[in-house]
């Protein structure tokens, strides 16, 4: 274990990198509640005092994991959304992110969600979780007002269930097939809500 507690900027860096990496890895794979700090601190190679002097608590660790994951998230739509034409190809891009991401082997569900729903979860937590979830919704808002839902803030509520509901039914059914169905249900309410494109409007000569 690496018990140099320095205060030099590249050493504390190094360990607050550390530490992030098996927070990410214990806290996904197990609980934000179960997972001790010694687990922590073992996987991540540095000292108790490490922990303590760069985060403040187990807490602030969860938090920062927590942010790591929404900004991760977060990088990983925008970079697919920059792909797309218009705001309708931009919210089912959103699906077919999440679809890639729930392929992965390690998936365990939203964070997010799961973050939430343990046992009182602090008002620091919750508020990470919030934050989160909020980003997606806001999203889904501004796509659905950009393509011309007459309704935006209720196409954002179906599509966030949507999108809810696949996560859940991918980790607690290990439905491999939930991501795929949340699109094509995706689909056909866009295909609703939306005005059709101007090309379709126009009458046969």
């Amino acid at each position: 274990m690496d018990t140099n507690t320095t205060k030099d900027p590249a050493t504390r860096r190094s360990a607050r990198q550390r530490l992030l990496d098996a927070a990410d890895e214990l806290f996904y794979e197990g609980s934000i509640h179960t997972v001790g700090i010694d687990r922590i601190i073992e996987r991540a190679g540095v000292a108790k005092a490490s922990l303590y002097d760069t985060f403040g608590s187990k807490e602030a660790l969860i938090q920062a994991y927590l942010l790591a994951r929404h900004e991760a998230r977060q990088a990983r739509i925008a970079a697919r959304l920059a792909q797309c034409v218009d705001p309708r190809e931009r919210l089912l891009a959103i699906f077919d992110s999440m679809r890639e991401t729930m392929a992965a082997p390690r998936y365990r569900g939203c964070p997010f969600s799961r973050a939430a729903s343990e046992s009182a979860p602090s008002a620091g937590i919750r508020g990470a979780c919030d934050t989160a979830r909020g980003w997606m919704r806001d999203l889904f808002t501004s796509l659905a007002r950009e393509a011309g839902a007459a309704d935006p803030e209720s196409l954002a509520y179906q599509l966030m269930l949507l999108y809810d509901g696949a996560s859940v039914s991918t980790h607690v059914d290990a439905n491999l097939k939930a991501a795929d169905a949340a699109r094509a249900t995706a689909e056909q309410l866009l295909n609703a809500a939306l005005p059709a494109p101007a090309a379709a409007q126009q009458p046969t000569p």
